[in-house]
């Protein structure tokens, strides 16, 4: 298991950085609520995601440590229900890239807009 060494919230609570060996991996605060391990997110099973919206502009308002293996996400939406594990957050981390794309590709296939497509 991946333990970021480092994790720090910028002033504007939307880019959250971790540090994992070394490298620092900046999450926008969107990225991390539409990917949370949430069932509200990723519903009971498989296929049963269900996509987030219009969250272009939600906000972590908290942070707390849960045990040695998680971090919990408070969001400006309401969102608090996703404790997002190291393993995790290491998977949004180096996936990045791909998992963004995705997720305007799934908005775009659902007729929704986005500032990126």
């Amino acid at each position: 298991m991946q333990t970021p060494s480092n994790i720090t919230l910028n002033k504007d609570k939307n880019i959250l950085t971790l540090t994992f060996e070394g490298v620092d991996y900046p999450l926008n605060s969107e990225f991390l609520r539409v990917y949370s391990p949430s069932a509200e997110v990723v519903g009971h099973g498989p296929g049963q995601e269900i996509l987030q919206l219009d969250k272009q502009n939600v906000k972590i308002d908290r942070i707390e440590p849960t045990g040695n293996y998680a971090i919990y996400l408070s969001f400006s939406d309401g969102h608090d229900t996703g404790i997002y594990s190291w393993e995790h957050l290491h998977k949004l981390a180096v996936d990045k890239d791909a998992l963004w794309s995705t997720y305007l590709k799934r908005l775009k296939a659902a007729g929704h807009s986005h500032p990126e497509l």
